[in-house]
């Protein structure tokens, strides 16, 4: 299925002056570019109207759908500017196919995938300035969102839906640099439970993580570390970030995806990675205890989280009211110092692209 986008250009768009001391000094997810994207679903109609329109305020029934009943679903994507000038983006078909799934699990139209491609080359065409110079690990982070947007009161799947594309400049998501974080283990709270939506990227399961997330953060932690609802035995994955478990042997271990963890598109792509390595990858279910057990004994001699937003990022320690694993003046470890080179170096067009992740975005 293709869709032609009708293109209404922003008649006041930042001045290049301003646009330019954002993208040289970025914050995440704080100043947005001069337009987005906007694609229309009706039941009766399947997706059409397709814009790219100024950036600017939802206008929204107080009635809509997704204000009462949490129809919600988004991605993030970045869009990388090579030395070349040319701008990329990575594995934009997984970021599609993902999107597809969180739709299914909630009730949402899904959006074909050319048709999510096709968005991110619409909106770099009107604002590919926007992109930042490849340095300081900057770059234009996409969000993809679909919302239902059905006026009416009634528990039922809607029958409207929008889906848009709105981006922001950003630089590294962590401002302190490349150095070992420290998370808080969420003792009090469950992220996702079994046949849930922990597999779907729906805003309810960050805002399920938001009580423990502030938790954390008075403990001096950067992200929350959820166990599985059962048991509280089994790691799970972060508020936004999913866990590798290095051991000194070589091998690595990672949560298995058992439909309460994310399916990280930078997750699958370290697997690959690693395994290109020669090292083994284990995806089981993980206990605290053995992580425990394991920094004790210095069986495990590294922990890492990812994600697209954060790249790659060294785990100091775990923390808790009652312990803590590690420790937060350790150095980033060997290994994921290495990775996350490679990967940024392949996102960037500084590394070959063995496994065909890049798609070129501008002409």
């Amino acid at each position: 299925m293709s869709l032609s986008f009708k293109v209404t250009r922003n008649q006041k768009p930042l001045p290049d002056s301003e646009r330019e001391a954002i993208i040289a000094n970025p914050t995440f997810g704080t100043h947005f570019t001069d337009h987005q994207v906007v694609v229309v679903w009706e039941k009766d109609k399947g997706w059409h109207s397709a814009e790219v329109i100024p950036y600017g305020p939802i206008l929204m029934d107080p009635s809509s759908a997704v204000l009462h009943y949490g129809q919600e679903i988004f991605e993030g994507i970045k869009g990388y500017r090579h030395d070349d000038g040319s701008i990329w983006t990575f594995r934009p078909q997984m970021n599609a196919e993902r999107l597809q799934r969180s739709a299914k699990r909630m009730a949402l139209p899904e959006l074909p995938t050319e048709i999510f491609i096709e968005s991110l080359k619409q909106l770099i065409a009107v604002d590919g300035a926007w992109v930042p110079k490849p340095e300081n690990e900057k770059t234009l982070y996409f969000r993809p969102f679909e919302i239902a947007a059905e006026n009416f009161l009634g528990v039922r799947s809607a029958h409207r839906a929008e889906y848009r594309v709105i981006a922001s400049p950003v630089g590294p998501y962590f401002t302190g640099g490349v150095k070992p974080v420290s998370i808080w283990i969420a003792l009090d709270s469950s992220r996702a439970g079994k046949h849930g939506t922990g597999e779907a990227k729906t805003g309810g399961n960050y805002a399920a993580s938001l009580l423990a997330q502030n938790e954390g953060y008075e403990h001096g932690c950067s992200q929350v570390m959820f166990l599985d609802a059962d048991s509280a035995t089994y790691i799970e994955e972060l508020g936004g970030m999913n866990l590798f478990f290095v051991y000194k042997d070589g091998h690595v271990v990672t949560p298995a995806l058992d439909g309460t963890i994310l399916r990280g598109i930078t997750r699958d792509s370290i697997i690959t990675l690693l395994s290109d390595r020669g090292h083994e990858v284990q995806q089981r279910k993980v206990t605290l205890d053995e992580i425990r057990k394991g920094f004790s004994s210095g069986e495990i001699t590294e922990i890492f989280a990812c994600g697209t937003a954060a790249v790659i990022t060294p785990v100091g320690s775990l923390k808790s009211r009652e312990e803590e694993i590690g420790s937060a003046d350790a150095l980033p470890g060997a290994l994921t110092v290495s990775l996350r080179e490679e990967l940024t170096s392949i996102q960037y067009g500084r590394l070959e692209d063995k496994h065909g992740w890049m798609h070129r975005l501008s002409a």
